[in-house]
C-alpha cells in the first residue's frame, strides 16, 4: 500500500463517516478557492494542519512527504506568472503585477492541497467508493473505479518484485543494462495488468455478476456535533478572514 492509503487505514478518524471528513475537508478547500488569498490561504492552511496533526494524529513527517509533491506543482506553476514573453523588455521580462498573481495562486493552492490531503490521510478509498451509489453514481461505474483502485496496489507490488529482481541480477550494472531493465519492467507490467484483468474477468462471471458487486460497508452514523462543530469552524475561518482582510487594507 501507498504511505497514504497507510495512513489512512490507521486514522485515528477512520470510524467516522465519510459525510463528516468530507464537509470539513471540502468545507476548507471551498474556502482556500473562494476567500481572498490573503489572510484566507494561511488561515484555512492553519486549520487544516491543527486538525491533520491534532484530533487526526498524522505524523509530521509522513504529511510532509505527501504534501510536497502538491506544493511543488504549486511553485511551478507560480513562477510562470513573474514572467512574460515579448514587449518592450525583451523576449523575456518581468511581468507587471507578476508577484501579486504568484503568491495568490500560491497561497490559495498550497492551502487548498492541505484541505484534499485531510481527507485522504483520514479517509481510505475502501470508504468512500461503496456508498457513492447512494450518491447517485451508476454502480457499474462504482464497480470499475473499486477494482481498478484494488488492482492498483497488485501491480505496484509486481512491478516492486520484478524491479527487485533485476536489481538482484545486476540489471543496473551500467546504463544500457538499466534501460533493458526499464523496457523490461514495462513489458512485464502490461502483460500481467491484461492477465489479471482477464482473471478479474473470469471470476466475476464465474461468480454470476449481474452488473454490481455486492460489498459490505460498515455502518457508522452521522456524528451530529462533528457537522455543527465543522460548520462553526468554516463560518468563523470565513469571519476571521473577511475582518482581517478589512483591517489589513
Amino acid at each position: 500500500m501507498l504511505p497514504i492509503d497507510t495512513a489512512a487505514h490507521s486514522s485515528r478518524w477512520r470510524r467516522r463517516n465519510p459525510l463528516e471528513k468530507a464537509v470539513l475537508a471540502f468545507g476548507l478547500t471551498s474556502l482556500a478557492l473562494t476567500l481572498p488569498p490573503w489572510p484566507g490561504g494561511p488561515l484555512t492552511a492553519a486549520v487544516a494542519l491543527a486538525a491533520l496533526l491534532g484530533p487526526a494524529r498524522v505524523p509530521p513527517r509522513r504529511l510532509w512527504r505527501a504534501y510536497r509533491v502538491p506544493l511543488g506543482f504549486c511553485l511551478t506553476g507560480a513562477v510562470p506568472l513573474l514572467f512574460t514573453l515579448g514587449g518592450p523588455g525583451g523576449i523575456v521580462g518581468p511581468a507587471e503585477g507578476g508577484w501579486a498573481r504568484a503568491t495568490d495562486l500560491l497561497l490559495r493552492s498550497s492551502s487548498a492541497s492541505l484541505g484534499l490531503l485531510l481527507f485522504a490521510f483520514t479517509t481510505p478509498m475502501s470508504d468512500v467508493l461503496p456508498r457513492l451509489t447512494r450518491a447517485g453514481i451508476p454502480a457499474p461505474v462504482v464497480d470499475v473505479a473499486l477494482a481498478t483502485y484494488r488492482m492498483s496496489f497488485l501491480l505496484l507490488d509486481s512491478l516492486a518484485r520484478i524491479r527487485q529482481a533485476q536489481a538482484a541480477r545486476l540489471g543496473d550494472a551500467s546504463r544500457a543494462a538499466a534501460w533493458r531493465s526499464l523496457a523490461g519492467l514495462g513489458a512485464a507490467a502490461f502483460v500481467r495488468a491484461f492477465d489479471r484483468a482477464a482473471r478479474l474477468q473470469s471470476g466475476l462471471a464465474d461468480r454470476g455478476y449481474e452488473g454490481r458487486l455486492h460489498v459490505l460497508v460498515p455502518e457508522t452514523p452521522v456524528s451530529v456535533r462533528f457537522l455543527i462543530a465543522t460548520v462553526a469552524c468554516l463560518a468563523t475561518t470565513a469571519i476571521l478572514t473577511i475582518v482581517s482582510e478589512g483591517f489589513l487594507t
